[in-house]
């Protein structure tokens, strides 16, 4: 009873404690694709299965695949011969392609498609002898893949801080690509230093920067100013998962994590926290966000508000490789 009064007597109630759920969050189409790309290669032709580097950015999902029998490689030489290979997401210049051809290798294409779309702007724009001024960072398997399409027309630019640097043949042929997981904010920034330099800057057909990035950055402006604190799940070399935590701070959260799984979380952060911002990057499978939100609510934020950015209902069907194998497989089982 004291106790009763205690609390209907007290002025300033304690904050309720809530989590802000992004949407949309997790997998995008190109990562749902390249995953089930292996599963379906697994299951069509045993393993193992070699996968050029990490299908997508995400601890969990590479070892998840490597408990099923894929073999992850840094470089097409360490495929024995004859062997299947996956492309990763990411996404792989030519010569990487010619590699496989001359180890005799069985290749599945796994690159994103908005990917591959980006590669075929650099092919195209090289071919008409552009100066091609590719945004994104240094050493990203992306930017190695996109650069090595056309590797004499294209200069890297890593943010604004670069523009002042670039050297071009011919300013009225000028046209400027993008690593398709970049912050959407940062990258008009350089655009618009770049359109400053070179006023007859060309931008690409449609904007490089995918659908799937836009969308959770977008959700989580959305609830970054309303957050004490936001945690993103996704790796560390995930790039889109990197841009989510900047967003998150720029929007005015207080503070935001990356971590790979809920156990990551330091409890000290809660301190004083109320609202908690909760997303994660597109190769993200959901059952890690889960493991944040249970890990949340034993620590009585229990509250769940959904934060709606867009509804995502693209799908992209499976590497071409895959899809013909599948189709033969399935013609056999029936005419048998």
């Amino acid at each position: 009873m004291g106790g009763m009064t205690a609390t209907t007597g007290r002025t300033s109630p304690a904050p309720a404690r809530r989590v802000l759920l992004a949407a949309p969050r997790g997998y995008c189409a190109g990562v749902d694709r390249a995953v089930i790309a292996v599963e379906k290669a697994l299951e069509q032709y045993g393993a193992p299965v070699y996968v050029r580097k990490e299908i997508v950015h995400n601890k969990y999902v590479v070892q998840t695949l490597e408990k099923k029998g894929a073999i992850f490689v840094d470089e097409t030489a360490e495929v024995p011969e004859g062997s299947i290979v996956i492309f990763s997401a990411h996404g792989v210049a030519p010569v990487v392609h010619e590699e496989a051809r001359e180890r005799k290798l069985a290749t599945i294409d796994a690159t994103c498609p908005l990917v591959t779309k980006v590669h075929k702007e650099a092919v195209r724009f090289a071919k008409d002898d552009y100066d091609i001024l590719l945004i994104g960072h240094e050493g990203h398997e992306e930017v190695i893949g996109t650069s090595g399409e056309a590797p004499e027309h294209i200069t890297l630019v890593d943010g604004p801080g670069d523009v002042a640097d670039v050297k071009v043949r011919d300013e009225s042929k000028v046209v400027w690509l993008s690593q398709t997981t970049l912050s959407v904010d940062e990258t008009m920034e350089t655009v618009d230093a770049l359109k400053q330099r070179f006023p007859l800057l060309v931008s690409p057909p449609s904007d490089d920067i995918c659908y799937a990035t836009q969308n959770r950055q977008t959700a989580v402006k959305k609830m970054g100013a309303e957050a004490d604190l936001v945690i993103v799940v996704g790796s560390k070399n995930s790039s889109n998962s990197v841009r989510l935590v900047e967003v998150a701070l720029g929007a005015g959260a207080r503070d935001a994590h990356l971590v790979d799984f809920a156990e990551e979380i330091d409890e000290a952060w809660l301190e004083g926290v109320s609202t908690v911002g909760v997303t994660s990057g597109a190769s993200v499978p959901d059952v890690l966000v889960q493991g944040v939100l249970e890990w949340l609510d034993q620590r009585g934020y229990q509250d769940v508000e959904l934060v709606t950015a867009a509804e995502e209902s693209i799908t992209f069907s499976l590497p071409k490789e895959l899809r013909r194998d599948l189709r033969a497989e399935a013609k056999a089982a029936a005419e048998g």
